[in-house]
């Protein structure tokens, strides 16, 4: 079948994430060791996609390794927090930044993988090459990912407003400013490539083509926030940006969509995987074994330097293994400005 990664079911063994978890290593040098692996298997192999995953792995790397691009990228971002500190001061408002975790990461690499082959073979009736599924393996964009989070007080509200209609219009408010003042600092907006319709009338036309609006259409589990993604042309990497009230954060964090979100995941994994018998697809069924090994692996007993589980729920990540590392808190408290309710907006 030429390149098709089609195989009969008698593939070697194969390397995962989970074989390097318990050695007490940091997660920088678990990292260097999995992807090197990774590599050596890829070339005696000839396997495009290993090779692709080592690669994935070395952006998290570099991430790590050369950190001072971020104090660049951060202090840029903070003149926007500063923009907003000064404009809406009677505003409450966070900004946070993170590194996706290393398993999150992984999970994510995998889960790409089974989409675009599940995809492919509903509408073609065959598998796709090596080359096809390397090719959709560059949509990683939001390695590094900045948060803003805002909430309008009560007591800055009239009995005639409606707080939620007055968040909502903050955030588009702020969103609609975003793409020209961060590209006057060196980011460059990418086109979302989604349709129009799913954009609220509250961004501008021109901001439409930028943003991924989930807030004007929800994800099936009730998820809801505005994206935008960044190419940062200092640090030479992608950024994602999300914006949302305090009550949209409080459902995706804490609420049902995280919930709803990670088991829909999950019920749309094993349907792949029922789609796809064992043995007819020697990629997917290597992806597909990497993510249930992750999501089915006991925190309590890994051995990671820096972290520490009591259970699945009790979590001290120091090293950003299963939550990303913060690398941006910013946090401004409504100021009271007036004595008359509403006066500042």
């Amino acid at each position: 079948m030429g390149n098709a990664v089609c195989y009969n079911g008698k593939g070697g063994y194969m390397i995962s994430l989970n074989d390097y978890l318990f050695s007490g290593d940091t997660v920088l040098k678990i990292l260097l060791q999995y992807s090197a692996d990774l590599k050596d298997e890829a070339i005696k192999n000839h396997n495009t996609i290993d090779m692709a995953h080592s690669n994935f792995l070395i952006q998290i790397i570099e991430i790590l390794e050369h950190t001072e691009f971020l104090t660049s990228q951060s202090q840029r971002i903070n003149e926007f927090y500063m923009y907003m500190a000064d404009k809406y001061q009677y505003l409450a408002f966070t900004f946070k930044g993170r590194i996706k975790s290393l398993i999150r990461a992984e999970e994510k690499f995998n889960g790409y993988i089974l989409e675009y082959i599940h995809n492919y073979y509903k509408m073609n009736g065959r598998y796709p090459n090596e080359a096809e599924i390397k090719n959709n393996l560059n949509c990683f964009r939001d390695l590094i990912a900045y948060r803003i989070v805002i909430s309008l007080p009560q007591c800055h509200v009239s009995e005639k407003e409606n707080r939620e209609e007055q968040e909502l219009k903050l955030l588009y408010e702020i969103a609609n400013v975003i793409p020209e003042f961060l590209e006057e600092r060196g980011f460059t907006a990418v086109l979302a490539g989604l349709s129009d319709e799913n954009s609220s009338e509250l961004l501008t036309e021109d901001n439409q083509l930028y943003y991924r609006d989930y807030v004007h259409t929800p994800r099936p589990s009730g998820y809801r926030s505005l994206h935008i993604t960044f190419y940062d042309n200092f640090a030479r990497c992608y950024t994602e940006l999300q914006l949302r009230t305090k009550d949209m954060d409080d459902l995706a964090e804490i609420g049902r969509a995280n919930h709803l979100g990670y088991e829909k995941l999950q019920e749309e994994n094993r349907a792949r995987r029922g789609m796809i018998p064992e043995g007819e697809c020697k990629i997917f069924d290597e992806a597909y074994e990497r993510l249930v090994m992750l999501q089915e692996l006991d925190l309590v007993s890994i051995n990671v330097n820096m972290f520490k589980a009591y259970n699945n729920q009790l979590i001290n990540d120091g090293c950003g293994l299963f939550r990303g590392r913060q690398i941006l808190p910013f946090e401004h408290l409504s100021r009271f400005q007036d004595d008359r309710v509403g006066k500042a907006i």
